[in-house]
């Protein structure tokens, strides 16, 4: 009953898979696709928006603050209603009788003012408007980067497809080898060479080969799916790779980590925006120099302004003390500037230890593709001699399925291995990448 329901649901997933559209798709496709449409790169670029943004509000250090507003009121109060009527150069000698002075009617007064604030001298000002450049060039590294770490793993997954279609392929093989065997068996068994105990190690055998297939296939949906999502598609496709998985080649012996490297850069950046944000904190100690200016209208009339008049000044203020306000905001600023200095440090060494740790992992991988592939013509051999043996009947049945299986075995640690291999070389170019 088991072996039933095992062989209809292998049915059943085979036939899924198999009802589903396969797309061929190039790697060039699936990196222009990713450029367009991934979900990472545009987050990446709306946070550089974002930082472009901030800096464009530090424009203020340079640019005047405009307002216009136009204030109507109605007033018994002494002191403004004569102040409303000496704007309005409305005043005459009677304004000036103490009883109207100290009770007046009801004076109404419109005025429209526009007023300019034009900053002369803001230091701190300045070194915030620096360290907000400083931001948004260390952004835009990161969309660059982003980018980068977008393209390798694109590669990764059109690797990882490609080594699931050599799978399926390698398998498809060997179950049709499998049930050769099968018959050749069956014919055995039934001229009395072999005991019903064989038959059913090689059923088991085929068992296992089907099984190891439909896994296959699964990681070819699987491989499909990462590709979709890192192209942002959302149609149900299975993708197959139009160049097959080969060993690629790489020179090492000039490889090293680059200061110019985005990611690196950009750090550089930020550490240059944390010294610029700890000099402005200093430079909040300094006094501030400022231009105003305003040209005001009176009227009694709503949007009328018979009387006029402007004022223009200068201001030099100083804030001399905040309490330890602005001490306490240097220091944590100097705190943040020498905690970056060792995480740039700190980053830097981490990426030349991966570097070292990645040419060694290459060089065990070039070494253990020689070994898999001698490893995958000696299984064959070894298979071939079994399976002749097995006909003449000088072989087991056990003999010959431990030779398949370890033939099937090999060929599939070989495919794995140059996957590996090249996944590596992949990562290295990644890794020294300016």
């Amino acid at each position: 009953m088991k072996n039933i329901l095992f062989i209809l649901s292998l049915f059943l997933g085979t036939l899924f898979l198999q009802s589903q559209e396969i797309k061929p798709i190039s790697k060039i496709d699936v990196l222009t696709k990713v450029k367009e449409n991934n979900v990472s790169i545009k987050i990446s670029k709306e946070e550089f928006n974002a930082a472009k943004a901030d800096y464009r509000l530090t424009n203020a250090v340079f640019l005047p603050n405009i307002t216009a507003s136009h204030t109507g009121i109605s007033t018994t109060n002494p002191l403004m209603a004569f102040g409303s009527k000496l704007n309005q150069e409305i005043l005459t000698q009677n304004d000036f009788n103490p009883t109207l002075l100290n009770d007046p009617t009801t004076t109404r007064n419109f005025a429209t003012k526009i007023e300019v604030q034009q900053p002369l001298i803001n230091l701190d000002g300045f070194y915030q408007r620096k360290a907000a450049k400083s931001k948004m060039e260390a952004m835009s590294l990161k969309t660059k980067r982003t980018q980068d770490y977008l393209v390798f793993e694109v590669e990764k997954a059109y690797m990882q497809l490609q080594l699931a279609y050599k799978a399926v392929e390698v398998l498809e093989k060997a179950l049709e080898t499998a049930n050769a065997n099968q018959e050749m068996a069956n014919n055995s068994f039934k001229q009395g060479y072999l005991q019903r105990a064989d038959i059913l190690n090689i059923e088991v055998r085929v068992t296992e080969v089907k099984n190891q297939l439909f896994a296959a296939k699964s990681n070819v949906q699987n491989a499909s799916n990462y590709l979709s999502f890192l192209m942002n598609d959302k149609e149900f496709v299975v993708y197959k790779p139009s160049e097959k998985l080969t060993i690629s080649t790489l020179n090492i012996d000039d490889k090293s980590i680059s200061e110019n490297r985005s990611d690196i850069k950009a750090m550089e950046l930020a550490l240059k925006g944390f010294e610029q944000m700890n000099k402005a904190d200093k430079m909040a100690f300094l006094p501030r120099l400022n231009a105003f200016g305003s040209y005001e209208m009176y009227d009694d009339e709503v949007f009328s302004g018979d009387a006029n008049g402007y004022i223009i000044g200068a201001q030099l203020s100083w804030d001399i003390f905040q309490g330890s306000k602005r001490f306490g905001k240097a220091q944590k600023s100097k705190a943040e500037l020498e905690k970056s200095k060792l995480e740039y440090n700190q980053y830097i060494s981490k990426s030349n230890l991966e570097l070292n740790k990645v040419k060694r992992q290459l060089i065990d991988a070039k070494n253990k593709l020689e070994l898999t592939s001698l490893a995958v013509e000696q299984s064959k051999e070894s298979l071939r001699i079994r399976k002749n043996r097995f006909k003449e009947g000088l072989e087991k049945i056990s003999d010959l399925l431990q030779a398949e299986t370890l033939f099937l075995q090999k060929q599939l640690e070989y495919n794995q291995t140059i996957f590996e291999y090249n996944f590596t070389q992949t990562y290295l170019e990644f890794l020294t990448k300016e």
